[in-house]
């Protein structure tokens, strides 16, 4: 009997995802700044936050299987791995590609915009939640539902791009208590907000969050692949 060439195709593209670029840095940000790290940047991203520096990332890409990229993250040789964007929600099957990282025994964490449901990513995944404040121009987007499903195991972010932000973010620091759930980090916006105000703002108010820099970016700039 022949097979059905729609039902193959259709499960031809059941394992796969659409990528923008697949390599090794440093991580530059979060909990496992400084490591090693594999990225796999999935391709697409429903927001438009108007400080984004991955905008190449939105469109075109590449389709490529999940035992593919598997593959050429081994080849790497390091532990950790971070699936990025966009938004790499986005696309269904980045829940299938999580697992599997998590099942051939990666660190994996995963960047998300805080826009979509994240009750179904693998558990063993570190999930770093942006929450986006009005400078972005997506606080709209927020979805304040995630908040209750955070563990001491993911990870909340905030970029910062100015004082209103800053005021803006403590509020919503303190109203949900996430620093009692998870580290929570803030960023300065680069070219919009000074590293040195945001830090001397979170040193005045004894906040209980950490300060970072983007380590990628102090190294490459805004290089690509970097």
């Amino acid at each position: 009997m022949n097979a059905d060439p729609a039902a193959a195709a259709t499960a031809a593209m059941a394992d796969r995802l659409k990528i923008t670029e697949v390599f090794l840095s440093l991580q530059g940000e979060a909990r496992d700044a400084g490591w090693p790290t594999v990225f796999v940047r999935l391709t697409g991203c429903p927001l438009r936050c108007q400080y984004c520096d991955t905008t190449y990332s939105f469109f075109g890409g590449e389709w490529r299987t999940i035992d593919d990229l598997l593959a050429e993250v081994a080849g790497h040789g390091v532990c950790h791995v971070c699936v990025t964007g966009g938004e790499p929600l986005s696309q269904k099957r980045c829940l299938d590609l999580l697992r599997r990282l998590c099942d051939a025994g990666h660190v994996v964490s995963l960047e998300t915009s805080g826009a979509i449901d994240i009750a179904e990513v693998d558990p063993r995944v570190s999930r770093v939640l942006d929450i986006k404040t009005p400078g972005s121009a997506e606080v709209a987007r927020n979805r304040w539902e995630n908040l209750p499903l955070l563990t001491a195991h993911d990870q909340v972010k905030f970029v910062i791009c100015n004082r209103e932000d800053y005021e803006w973010s403590r509020a919503v620091v303190a109203e949900h208590r996430l620093h009692e759930r998870c580290d929570v980090l803030f960023s300065p916006s680069k070219s919009e907000l000074s590293a040195r105000a945001l830090a001397d703002w979170i040193v005045q108010d004894r906040l209980p969050v950490k300060f970072q820099m983007q380590l990628h970016k102090i190294l490459w700039n805004d290089e690509p692949g970097r």
